[in-house]
């Protein structure tokens, strides 16, 4: 009987084991949920938009300050040229005299950027992809709330065969889309984006 009561087969000791064994099973949940998803790169997703907007604005107060309406200032020949040009419409100056229609537009497209974002999980590319669309919307609805207009910059053309004139808001929202694009046609930039993080 008293062999019994010592034997690795004693209740007691089988409570003892499994509370011993518990607290590993417990970490684990949370970890692979991590793993799994995970929290959005909130740091590079607003580093990214902030980043966007200062150049941006910056790069069109030193326009103001010093190219003249109607002046063209070259910088490479004819292909690239400094202009400043005032967009009452969307990217690229598309749909004008919609300003304050766009600024309202804006704001709810910011909203959803930033929802979207929340969901992504731990993706840098798609974190520094989204900062980008902020970035380029949030530049532009300044101009938009401040001024009624955008300003554009940047013409780049051959002769009579122009680009519509743009900015450095407008650059970064293209390039934000290209991203995705890509993303979409390539799943595994988003995959290994989310590797590299959670590593």
């Amino acid at each position: 009987m008293a062999a019994e009561g010592v034997s690795g087969d004693d209740p007691v000791d089988q409570v003892e084991e499994v509370g011993q064994a518990a607290p590993p099973a417990l970490e684990a949940g949370p970890t692979t949920a991590r793993s799994a998803g995970g929290r959005a790169r909130w740091g590079i997703f607003f580093g990214v938009a902030i980043g966007v907007i200062v150049v941006d604005q910056l790069s069109k107060a030193w326009l103001v300050a010093n190219v003249e309406v109607g002046q063209m200032v070259s910088v490479i020949g004819d292909l690239v040229r400094f202009v400043q040009s005032a967009n009452s419409g969307a990217l690229f100056g598309l749909f004008r005299d919609q300003a304050i229609l766009f600024a309202l537009v804006s704001i709810g497209v910011i909203g959803l950027i930033v929802a979207y974002h929340g969901r992504s999980g731990r993706s840098v590319y798609l974190s520094v992809a989204l900062g980008l669309l902020l970035g380029g919307a949030v530049g532009n609805m300044i101009d938009r709330l401040r001024l009624g207009h955008v300003t554009d910059w940047v013409d780049i053309g051959i002769g009579t065969i122009r680009f519509w004139t743009f900015n450095v808001a407008d650059s970064a929202i293209t390039i934000a889309i290209l991203m995705l694009v890509a993303m979409a046609l390539f799943p595994a930039l988003l995959g290994a984006s989310r590797g590299e993080a959670d590593a």
